[in-house]
């Protein structure tokens, strides 16, 4: 049986030794009722506890990422997600409408109507006669909008998009199997 305790002394990860993780097995499951711990060495233990940390410390900056980006902008999480789609749909010459808006974000026409008139009256969109389809709507994200989402979100997701480029194709690899691993924890429980 491997020796599962926390480190004190010595320890190569960015935390504090002395530092308590509430990720980590050995403190909040000392009993092993949860993760059986016996297939491990301590080393690979404290590595990885210091993976979800690192998870931790990435989802409390995106999430103040997107708050500050959805408070700059003054708009809700879906709303913020109604624009993005937009933008794309714009830059790749096409003009949404309100039924793609629904299928987008898997929501209901009554709640995209609401959506788009609070994006309309709040300057983010425009609605315009769509050119195709007499009865349709189409919507088009004003140019301030766009500006200001470039600076934002468009920034940020350059600067991820370098952090990830920046690693070899064998790291690329390891970080696509470990998401899609963990992605597979989220559906095991709820079937």
């Amino acid at each position: 049986m491997a020796n599962n305790t926390p480190k004190t002394t010595g320890t190569s990860n960015r935390r504090s030794s002395r530092e308590l993780s509430m990720l980590d097995p050995r403190i909040m499951d000392p009993g092993q009722q949860l993760i059986c711990l016996d297939d491990y060495a301590a080393e690979e233990v404290d590595q990885i506890v210091e993976v979800m940390e690192a998870m931790r410390r990435w989802r409390a900056v995106e999430r103040k990422l997107n708050d500050a980006s959805r408070k700059y902008m003054q708009l809700g999480e879906n709303d913020m997600r109604a624009v993005r789609y937009l933008i794309a749909m714009q830059r790749h010459g096409t003009l949404a409408t309100p039924s793609d808006i629904a299928r987008h974000l898997r929501i209901t026409t009554p709640s995209v109507s609401k959506m788009l008139d609070r994006l309309v009256a709040g300057d983010h969109i425009e609605r315009l006669p769509h050119p195709q389809d007499r009865r349709s709507t189409a919507l088009r994200v004003t140019k301030e909008t766009q500006a200001i989402a470039r600076q934002s979100v468009g920034h940020n997701h350059a600067l991820r998009f370098h952090a990830i480029g920046s690693l070899t194709p064998e790291e690329r690899a390891a970080v696509i199997k470990f998401f899609d691993a963990f992605t597979a924890t989220g559906t095991q429980g709820s079937q």
